[in-house]
């Protein structure tokens, strides 16, 4: 008897570390490898990063996009009349509006400050001609408008903007489709989408799959798995280099768009004065964070001693001055005393909150190492892990001026392509229209110095270079002790053979950003 082979399926498997819901790409809470993965495949975008990391417009979206007046600066997007949504709805103008008017006004957003210079959006010819007026000139306006979302699904939507993308994509506009979203299983399958307007994939499936890092691995080994992308500690990378004397792989480190960051919040009562944060942050042992965080994995070659630029990123330059202040000296200078080993003023003991997202790793473990340096330095202190959606939600509690104010936040600060608009999100100034126009914190630290604010500005419309802008922004940051950077988010990726044209990606745009030019060759 004859035994016909049964037929290969022309897809690939990719091994992650999870799969958890919260997709939304613009929103702090819904960081991770996976979602970045999905919003490149699912979601449509104005421009995308070249191999060299500079902005191309995206012609599966748009026909051309331009400045199209300098007064006042308008930027028109002509989209290409075939492009639509999974459900045959339009691309259209209404999901720019509906992408800047959130952007602008939700808490716990990533780097909202180049949509809060737009000052309108004008729909022509059917909504495929959008004209975006600014009210300042705005260089880095190709780094708006990506991932763009189905404003006719989501504006109307039960629980909004925080709910969005909670558990799955209500339509997509990219080469892929959802086929299944199995959370408690850990896995997702995305099949070529029927309705894209472009050249369709090469496969015809794409599967990622949840598993402990040594579970991926060994699905490696067996080939159950063709491709991983994992945060891998010391024991996976060993595992890994095993793997790697017994079969041919490619083995590639990653840098994600994320820098692990403590930020010292001046919004907190207890930490308004500078010479507190000051003591706060010598009091850290700021390697021991950093091995904590990276669990001697890929990220601890990426040492984050910047403020703004990640260290993956060209143009950045350590900036970390050296360390100066005795904390002991400091804290006394702040009227503190120590008794019985324990500091307090007033009778009463110096207690910090500490937060971080609940569940999220490096940020849980890195909160629970600060807690544990300054308890041995007499300043306690309590972890609170909360869900993301309802941590950023709050923006930290930015406005909160009582005792439950979060003193000191672990938290992950990105990079969206224009670091001008990085600087003016995590440390410029907004203004209060209800107390006429007066600066307030316009970001998670609750920092808002108005002796740097028009530097800031200047940099985010040009008027100065960002790096003369950084010069002159950055020691300060660091002598207000507002924010101690750790190190830069990176994943490992491996690769069977096999799994033909996946590398590493342009920057920060994640390997799967190519998955549709991927093929499965079987060996």
């Amino acid at each position: 008897m004859t035994v016909v082979p049964k037929e290969k399926q022309n897809e690939l498997v990719v091994g992650v570390d999870d799969v958890a819901g919260g997709y939304n790409p613009h929103t702090l809470a819904a960081q991770s490898t996976v979602t970045t993965a999905l919003s490149s495949l699912l979601l449509p975008s104005t421009f995308r990063t070249d191999e060299d990391g500079s902005p191309r417009v995206d012609l599966d979206l748009l026909v051309s996009a331009e400045v199209t007046d300098a007064d006042p600066y308008t930027v028109t997007y002509t989209l290409r009349r075939d492009a639509s949504w999974s459900d045959s709805a339009p691309i259209a103008a209404e999901d720019f509006v509906y992408l800047w008017q959130r952007m602008r006004e939700e808490p716990g957003v990533i780097n909202p400050a180049g949509y809060r210079l737009i000052d309108d959006i004008a729909s022509r010819e059917g909504g495929k001609v959008v004209e975006v007026v600014f009210s300042e000139p705005y260089p880095g306006w190709r780094s708006l408008f990506h991932d763009l979302l189905p404003a006719h699904l989501l504006k109307d939507a039960p629980g909004g903007w925080g709910t969005a993308l909670a558990d799955s994509f209500p339509a997509t506009g990219g080469p892929f489709a959802v086929r299944t979203l199995d959370q408690p299983r850990g896995e997702i399958i995305l099949e070529r989408n029927d309705r894209y307007w472009e050249q369709p994939p090469a496969l015809d499936r794409l599967i990622l799959r949840r598993a402990s890092q040594h579970d991926i691995v060994e699905a490696l080994d067996t080939s159950d798995n063709h491709v991983a992308l994992i945060r891998a500690d010391a024991i996976a990378l060993r595992d890994v280099d095993e793997l790697a004397r017994a079969k041919p792989v490619t083995v590639t480190t990653v840098p994600r768009p994320e820098v692990v960051t403590v930020l010292f919040r001046p919004a907190a009562p207890r930490m308004g004065d500078v010479r507190v944060r000051t003591a706060i942050a010598n009091t850290l042992d700021r390697d021991e964070l950093i091995a904590v965080g990276t669990r001697s994995g890929p990220s601890a070659h990426l040492r984050a001693d910047a403020q703004v630029i990640p260290p993956s990123r060209p143009g950045y330059t350590a900036t970390m001055p050296p360390e100066t202040g005795d904390p002991a000296q400091l804290l006394t200078e702040a009227g503190y005393t120590r008794t019985d080993g324990q500091w307090g003023r007033d009778g009463r003991r110096l207690e910090l909150t500490i937060a971080a997202p609940a569940g999220i790793e490096p940020y849980v473990a890195v909160a629970n190492e600060v807690q544990r340096q300054l308890s041995l330095s007499g300043i306690a202190g309590r972890v609170l892990t909360t869900q993301p959606n309802e941590l950023f939600g709050q923006d930290l509690g930015l406005t909160d001026a009582s005792d439950n104010a979060v003193d000191i936040a672990v938290l992950p600060r990105l990079d969206t392509g224009d670091s001008a608009a990085v600087l003016a999100s995590s440390f410029g100034c907004t203004t209060s229209p209800q107390d006429g126009g007066t600066p307030i914190p316009g970001n998670l630290s609750g920092f808002c110095d108005q002796a740097v604010q028009p530097v800031v500005e200047q940099a985010l419309s040009g008027e100065v270079l960002l790096s003369d802008a950084l010069a002159a922004v950055e020691p300060v940051l660091w002598q207000q002790a507002v924010s101690m950077p750790l190190f830069q988010v990176a994943d490992l990726l491996v690769v069977l053979p096999e799994a033909q044209g996946v590398t590493a990606g342009a920057p920060f745009a994640g390997p799967l950003s190519a998955a549709s030019t991927w093929r499965r060759e079987d060996r």
